[in-house]
């Protein structure tokens, strides 16, 4: 991974984050804004919701041609089910062109926050000068403005090479509850130099969210909001990336790699979270079958809950296997659990073995801890990755709104 880090690594990229008014803390900024130097290619994949924000419907509209240069996001306020919310999110586009000169066509828009509650224009509309004026290659602001109960802003950025030529990928996250599989899990802001065909960024994008957020769970639920958006605008001067080979393989590679690690923030920043959980399946029949095992596993509360409690109950994850849908021989699989503190093998063929409890319990007692499954039915493989169910997550979502 290159020594920088967020969306402003790739060449061409400025952000800026202030607060604006949306949030009543002056020290919380509460508007972010991504900008491309040269028109870029863009991409996006969404909530699975059938309650969509209106950014959402927005965005989609805009990234028909598979060109865009902005991003502009709210934290604070998710602007969902209101009657002006479309009129609001044009008119959040309409302020990236009146101050930058940038088509209101070619701006991305996403909120994210309270759902139900106007989103008030006012206070973006008196902020855009000094959001614009801030823009820089520091994205550290940027990052921080759409957070809402994150504990720390998320970014990463990669290298790699297309035919010889140097090129970046870099991205930022939010996103602590509301999290589960099935596009997008959250929002997701991810920039490259390279120069890529708008529809093969598509379908990389995709795929390389299918591995990553798509395996994320931290509560079950899906968000109104959810996105994960990419813009290449190939200021890195590869030759164009317009189908299968090395070149879209070394994108490819670094897409997976920036999103694997905001995916794996994501999961360790789950509300009230203790305990980063990545479950590693191996054997499945197919890797729909193996996707299906690790997600239901990680998603299961009762478990989430038992990794809380340090409680090596494997049977919970036998359970959370046998309703995942995939296509499995319960007598085949095997369990174990994995932390720095060592390795403890509780499960084999499908039936418990004997284990040392306490042993159990220091595996189980670190704050990152890996949930092994055999499956014994082929070669497929998946990870998944999530958290512990806390106290907390109750505290943070019982007063969220007031």
């Amino acid at each position: 991974m290159t020594t920088q880090t967020g969306p402003c690594t790739p060449l061409g990229f400025r952000a800026a984050g202030i607060h604006c008014g949306i949030r009543p803390n002056r020290d919380k900024p509460d508007l972010a804004l991504l900008v491309s130097d040269a028109p870029a290619s863009a991409a996006a994949v969404y909530t699975t919701n059938l309650v969509k924000a209106a950014p959402i419907l927005v965005t989609q509209q805009h990234l028909r041609d598979g060109r865009a240069r902005a991003v502009i996001c709210n934290s604070g306020n998710a602007n969902t089910c209101n009657a002006d919310g479309m009129e609001i999110a044009e008119a959040m586009c309409a302020l990236v062109e009146s101050q930058l000169g940038i088509p209101a066509g070619e701006v991305i828009v996403a909120s994210t926050g309270v759902i139900g509650q106007p989103l008030p224009i006012k206070p973006i509309e008196a902020g855009m000068p000094a959001l614009c004026a801030a823009l820089s290659d520091n994205s550290e602001q940027a990052a921080r403005a759409i957070m809402t109960t994150d504990t720390f802003p998320k970014q990463a950025a990669a290298e790699f090479q297309v035919n010889g030529v140097p090129c970046r990928m870099g991205g930022m996250a939010k996103g602590s509850g509301m999290i589960h599989p099935d596009m997008a899990t959250l929002l997701a802001f991810i920039t490259s130099d390279a120069a890529i065909e708008p529809e093969i960024l598509r379908q990389a994008l995709k795929e390389s969210a299918e591995g990553s957020l798509n395996m994320l769970s931290v509560d079950g639920d899906t968000s109104t909001n959810d996105m994960c958006c990419i813009l290449a605008n190939g200021m890195a001067g590869n030759d164009l990336i317009t189908g299968p080979g090395e070149a879209l393989n070394a994108f490819k590679e670094a897409l997976s790699k920036v999103l694997i690690e905001l995916t794996r923030m994501l999961a360790r920043d789950g509300e009230g979270a203790t305990k980063l959980l990545e479950c590693r399946v191996a054997g499945g029949k197919t890797q729909r079958d193996a996707r299906l095992a690790a997600k239901s596993v990680i998603a299961s509360s009762l478990f989430k809950a038992a990794m809380f409690g340090a409680d090596a109950n494997w049977g919970r994850v036998l359970c959370a296997l046998g309703y995942s849908g995939a296509d499995l021989d319960v007598t085949q699989v095997s369990v174990a659990f994995e932390s720095p503190a060592g390795r403890i093998d509780v499960c084999a063929n499908g039936a418990g073995i004997p284990f040392s409890e306490e042993q159990a319990a220091l595996v189980l007692g670190e704050s990152e801890i890996a949930i092994l499954i055999g499956l014994g039915d082929g070669e497929a493989t998946a990870t998944a990755w999530g958290c512990d169910l806390t106290y907390d997550y109750v505290k943070i979502n019982g007063d969220y709104r007031t």
